[in-house]
């Protein structure tokens, strides 16, 4: 990680972000950034199963990073155990006026109203068609700007992404386009998974659908929200996307530009979602952990609050590739030190009462100290 900081980031400062960012995708499909030997070596405490799939390691990339599905394969060779392509629209659209993509140095953290720019449902599935297919790749759907039939385009998204996708996401929860965030609410919510499920059983059987939500919801949203997801039976969930909050603390010159905000600011607003989800759903979905994930601590901890697998995307900008191998070697030391055997062991142990895992985290360190303590 040291090049990355101490050659691109400073070179990347003077550059326009959504510039860079183009840069970035570029480097990858031309194999030059460096990686790790060991990026992809397996791990066995980390390799798990979640909705039917088998992952190599519970890290994967949010979408937002390739969104066009130029870059998969790349991105799971720098170790990521799943990559999140998208969001993908029916039709190409050019998205937002820039500039649309903002790096809050002093924080971290990005802010981006890029409105679902991408090349298009049939351009993104004739790449995915020629991609040899390797490792665990999601395909996040979105509708276009100025559609008036939301189930139509998710539909017409499950149809041209789906045989190539191990899962599907609904994703209703970006800030950036109008009304998109509506389709959260309880009834529209669910005559739209209903579409979506349909569609997935004629042109993609079998294949998961999981739903990405927003962070800022109330406490009714999230009830209505997982009452949806359990009734129609939905594969999983993914918490969360962007928030339109701006904590208190912020400390960085494009600190009010509109847009969904992420990195570090997110972490704790969206483990506290996710954690919401895992006890409102009572542990029966599985829920991927996405939003300010910077560390293996970070990592575990939405593990322990109920995400079976996790997202990152915005620490990426900072501190370049190499963070993947330092997070999943982190998680490592993490689950041998609290007595987990397998990543899934902790998912959720900080509910004992729902994940039914044994006792909570706090307490296995404790016994370990007491143990530890006898012996001396």
């Amino acid at each position: 990680m040291g090049w990355y900081k101490s050659l691109v980031l400073p070179i990347v400062r003077w550059i326009d972000a959504e510039t860079a960012h183009g840069l970035a995708i570029w480097a990858l499909k031309n194999n030059l950034v460096p990686r790790a030997d060991d990026a992809t070596d397996a791990t066995p405490s980390l390799e798990t199963e979640v909705f039917g799939r088998k992952f190599a390691n519970p890290v994967g990339l949010a979408a937002g990073f390739d969104k066009n599905g130029e870059v998969p394969n790349a991105a799971l060779s720098h170790g990521f155990g799943f990559v999140e392509i998208g969001s993908v629209t029916p039709e190409p659209q050019a998205g937002n006026p820039k500039p649309r993509l903002f790096r809050l140095y002093s924080d971290r953290a990005v802010i981006n109203r890029m409105g679902f720019n991408n090349d298009g449902a049939d351009v993104v599935a004739a790449r995915l068609r020629k991609r040899a297919r390797r490792g665990v790749l999601g395909a996040n759907l979105g509708k276009n700007k100025y559609s008036e039939d939301a189930a139509s385009d998710y539909a017409k998204g499950v149809e041209a992404l789906g045989p190539y996708a191990d899962y599907l996401v609904v994703n209703v929860s970006s800030p950036n386009t109008p009304g998109l965030r509506a389709l959260q609410g309880r009834a529209p919510l669910e005559k739209l998974l209903r579409a979506v499920i349909k569609a997935r059983n004629s042109f993609a059987k079998g294949v998961p659908v999981v739903l990405k939500v927003a962070p800022d919801l109330t406490d009714e949203d999230k009830s209505d929200i997982a009452a949806v997801v359990l009734k129609v039976k939905l594969d999983g969930m993914i918490v969360s996307n962007t928030t339109i909050d701006r904590p208190v603390g912020l400390n960085s010159y494009d600190q009010d530009e509109k847009g969904g905000l992420s990195g570090p600011p997110l972490m704790a607003p969206s483990t506290k979602v996710l954690a919401d989800f895992y006890r409102l759903t009572e542990g029966k979905i599985p829920l991927i952990g996405v939003g300010g994930i910077a560390s293996g601590k970070d990592a575990y901890e939405k593990i322990l609050n109920g995400a079976s697998l996790v997202q990152l995307y915005s620490s990426l900008v900072y501190h370049g590739m190499d963070l993947v191998t330092e997070i999943k070697e982190d998680l490592v030391r993490r689950l041998r030190k609290d007595g987990f055997a397998n990543v899934s062991d902790a998912v959720g142990a900080a509910f004992p009462e729902i994940s039914g895992k044994g006792v909570p985290v706090d307490e296995v360190r404790a016994a370990k100290e007491a143990q530890a303590a006898k012996k001396n």
